[in-house]
């Protein structure tokens, strides 16, 4: 069978392909024949968002031109007509023609994650240094998720964020190393580690004044700003070593952005700026 296929369903399967699976996933069934160009193109439209959704729901296909036992059970009174069971109960029911956007609507609240919930929230929070209040919308929401490990590298980003060191360690050390977005916390949690044996900021920011040559003050400088979540001055900081040697510390200046780039996340506007920056220095 295909990926993300639809199952075709009867009175007989119902049972196990519609009301037992709905415990876990939602079931959409749709009512339909091929003599009715309508229900062809509601299962058309299904279909596609069947593949988009990626298995985030079951697409079930009664043919009533073949089979009108089930849609007499389930009172169909006309093609096409949809029934979505969710935890063994229809939850939505649509008789005619329905909408993507109507589809869409329902897909969503249905198949939401915690992390998708919460994430207009969490976002906030983050922006306004409110990491309490997000490690605790994070630590619920692991609560109804408890294998999302996306969850999981939030909470460990969160917790370093915070200051809790030892609880992001322990967040960290059960999360796969091969997991996505990993070394977001795990990256910001060393450089932390890397700076508490550096000056203080400002004690720093003198001595590059005094002695701007000296490229092992600049990059404690540069650590430290990343830690401060100062990214731009952080980055400059390490462009300055890049342009003055490319060798210093086995390219240093170059990997510490990378790693900054990498805890910044995709799509973030500094990271794509320096990476700029940085490629047309290299080339």
């Amino acid at each position: 069978m295909q990926v993300n296929a639809p199952i075709h369903v009867t009175v007989d399967s119902f049972q196990t392909d519609v009301i037992d699976k709905s415990q876990t996933i939602p079931v959409v069934v749709l009512f339909w024949a091929e003599q009715v160009p309508l229900s062809v193109q509601g299962r058309a439209l299904l279909e596609q968002l069947l593949a988009e959704y990626q298995g985030k729901f079951i697409l079930a296909l009664s043919d009533v031109s073949i089979d009108q036992n089930l849609a007499q059970r389930l009172q169909v009174q006309g093609l096409p007509s949809i029934r979505v069971i969710h935890l063994g109960q229809i939850s939505e029911q649509i008789d005619g023609p329905a909408d993507e956007a109507q589809l869409r609507t329902i897909l969503d609240g249905l198949t939401e994650s915690a992390a998708d919930a919460i994430k207009g929230d969490l976002d906030h929070m983050l922006a306004t240094g409110d990491f309490a209040g997000a490690v605790e919308v994070l630590q619920e929401s692991i609560q109804e998720e408890p294998k999302n490990q996306s969850l999981r590298v939030e909470l460990a980003d969160a917790l370093v964020r915070k200051g809790d060191l030892d609880d992001a360690r322990t967040v960290l050390a059960s999360i796969p190393e091969d997991t996505t977005g990993r070394e977001r916390p795990q990256n910001r949690l060393e450089f932390i580690e890397e700076v508490a044996a550096m000056d203080s900021l400002e004690a720093l920011r003198q001595a590059v004044t005094s002695a701007p040559d000296d490229l092992e003050i600049r990059y404690q400088l540069a650590i430290q700003l990343i830690v401060g979540e100062h990214y731009v001055e952080g980055l400059d900081s390490c462009m300055d070593i890049l342009r003055s040697d490319r060798e210093f510390r086995e390219d240093i200046g170059r990997l510490t952005m990378l790693r900054v780039f990498n805890m910044l996340g995709k799509g973030n506007e500094i990271a794509g700026k320096y990476r700029r920056k940085m490629f047309n220095l290299m080339h």
